[in-house]
């Protein structure tokens, strides 16, 4: 697989989720909106490198998440440098590629993280599904937790509130861990205020042992909100939500990607 080389000398954080649907979207669009509030000015470049489920458009295949993130952010570059690599079935990555009978175009890819990076004043990439999720048929074995590796960006782990998030998260952070990955905290999406009453009383004492059990710190407890706040894709998120992500200060959290080498190779 050929590498395409890019620099990895801005800021930025990677945004991933203990599986598919946890809200990573709408947790990476509030991220991005809290960080233009607080750093007026900035030039945000955001990126959703793998995208599956895409509509046919005129122009091609677009991904919803990837404009919502791009609308969030106020990103100027087109949506095909936001998103290169999009398959219209909702499927892995590496199982859309194939069964669309297409290569994972990896210098693609390289050549789209490396403008946004020039671009940039920092950058913030959402992932897709959990970390095993699969990403190249040509290497079955190469996953999204390989990825994040790779690119050396501190990651924010979009978690849910009810019943499983322990097992899910730790399981997650074990992960990478593992894999030499840094963790900047977990963002506990879907909190009930009052669970008192509710069908899952695990909500009540999962957002104390997410961190006696990870060790990893809450970033933000995001409470549960109808669908229509829940929309990033058609340009809503509920004043809640953006309020509970804006107490963190997140140019605090985004930290240089590894400078050991100055360049970072994307794919195998």
């Amino acid at each position: 697989m050929d590498k395409a080389v890019i620099q990895g000398s801005k800021p930025g954080l990677f945004v991933t989720g203990t599986d598919t649907g946890v809200g990573k979207t709408l947790i990476a669009c509030a991220i991005a909106s809290a960080i233009r509030r607080q750093l007026p000015g900035i030039t945000l470049g955001v990126s959703k490198p793998f995208a599956s489920g895409c509509r046919h458009d005129r122009e091609g295949l677009v991904n919803e998440d990837a404009e919502a993130l791009a609308h969030f952010a106020d990103c100027k570059q087109p949506l095909n440098v936001v998103n290169p690599i999009r398959f219209a079935a909702p499927l892995a990555p590496a199982v859309a590629a194939q069964e669309a009978g297409e290569p994972i175009d990896w210098d693609t890819l390289g050549r789209s993280l490396g403008l946004l990076e020039r671009e940039s004043d920092a950058l913030l990439i959402e992932g897709v599904g959990g970390l095993m999720v699969p990403l190249d048929p040509a290497h079955p074995k190469y996953t999204v937790l390989d990825f994040i590796a790779m690119l050396g960006y501190p990651v924010v782990i979009v978690t849910r509130a009810e019943l499983g998030t322990l097992n899910h998260t730790a399981m997650t952070v074990r992960i990478l861990k593992h894999a030499g990955c840094r963790i900047a905290g977990l963002v506990l999406n879907g909190y009930v205020v009052d669970p008192i009453g509710t069908d899952d009383p695990s909500i009540a004492s999962n957002r104390v042992w997410l961190e006696k059990l990870t060790g990893v710190k809450t970033l933000a407890v995001v409470p549960k909100v109808d669908a229509v706040g829940a929309q990033p894709q058609k340009g809503r998120i509920d004043p809640a939500v953006l309020e509970a992500v804006e107490m963190t200060y997140w140019p605090d959290v985004f930290k240089p990607a590894k400078a050991a080498s100055g360049h970072k190779r994307v794919g195998r």
